[in-house]
């Protein structure tokens, strides 16, 4: 069966209140993780972010808490070379996955964050859903779609946020959704929904949170 990649729809009052709720209470970072003995806790539940060195991660994730400094942002693709960790009120871990793809590091060390974010993403049982951050100006590349096999073969439902949607035009929009639509349906565990993002403009943010705070 064909499955339709649509955009997310504007959230409904209760969805948008239980995500301003969520992200309006403490935001904290919890640690920094190297090793899968380093893991907090499962106890409560999990979405992680997953992107491609300089998609802008950690400027959404800024966003998503109205916390500026909270995930440090940087132009050098490959600074965060760990796996780190966020309170979201009592209730949700926010996890900020190292950027894969290119990396001002050396390749053992490279390697070394692989094999973590493996490692990590077949076995953490409290993790919901995996939110996989792509560029509105370039679509699914390559090396994205690494990813998207590794929660294929973990069985992680992920879904895609477009990010920098400000930065293009509504002629290259369309193209770009209609490329990455036509790669996510070789995915099954592509969740059948796209959010479109603006860090900048705040675009989309109302409705990733309220997706984080109703899942079950």
């Amino acid at each position: 069966m064909q499955i339709d990649f649509t955009l997310a729809p504007d959230p409904d009052d209760f969805s948008r209140e239980k995500g301003r709720k969520l992200f309006a209470g403490e935001t904290d970072f919890v640690k920094g993780v190297v090793a899968m003995s380093g893991l907090p806790p499962a106890d409560r539940m999990e979405v992680c972010f997953a992107g491609r060195s300089n998609v802008g991660k950690s400027s959404l994730i800024n966003a998503l808490t109205g916390r500026k400094g909270l995930a440090r942002a940087s132009n050098t693709p490959g600074r965060t070379q760990e796996i780190n960790f966020f309170t979201a009120g009592d209730s949700h871990y926010l996890v900020d996955l190292p950027g894969y793809g290119f990396a001002n590091a050396p390749l053992p060390v490279v390697e070394k964050w692989q094999k973590l974010l493996k490692q990590y993403l077949s076995g953490r049982q409290s993790l919901r859903r995996a939110f996989v951050l792509i560029d509105a100006r370039h679509g699914i590349k390559k090396v994205d779609e690494e990813i998207m096999k590794l929660l294929d073969t973990s069985a992680v439902t992920f879904q895609c946020v477009l990010t920098k949607a400000d930065k293009i035009n509504l002629t290259t929009r369309e193209k770009n959704l209609a490329q990455v639509r036509e790669r996510l349906s070789k995915h099954p565990a592509a969740y059948p929904e796209i959010i479109l993002t603006s860090s900048e403009k705040g675009e989309g943010i109302e409705t990733l949170r309220a997706t984080i705070a109703t899942l079950v």
